[in-house]
């Protein structure tokens, strides 16, 4: 799932998620509640969904990760991942 265009001063992380067996669809619906989350993938392979999220600032994206995403019933581990530009 995919939403609009994101602004250019937003930055973006890739969050990978390690779900509890069984509990793959609640999560990957929990996920597309979430403002911050942009994009949400299912996943074959060590983790099982991943999302994009646009952050304005990094206290904001430390709060849609801490406070939102690993709260979410069956998240087991999360891996973020901070995009940053090519030089």
């Amino acid at each position: 799932m995919t939403r609009a265009s994101i602004s250019e001063d937003m930055s973006t992380a890739f969050v990978l998620i390690r779900a509890t067996p069984g509990s793959e669809h609640l999560v990957y619906q929990k996920l597309l509640e979430i403002e911050e989350v942009t994009e949400t993938h299912v996943a074959y392979g060590e983790y099982d969904l991943v999302a994009r999220i646009d952050f304005e600032d990094e206290r904001k994206m430390a709060k849609t990760l801490i406070g939102v995403m690993r709260a979410i019933p069956g998240v087991q581990h999360t891996e973020t991942l901070i995009a940053v530009e090519a030089q």
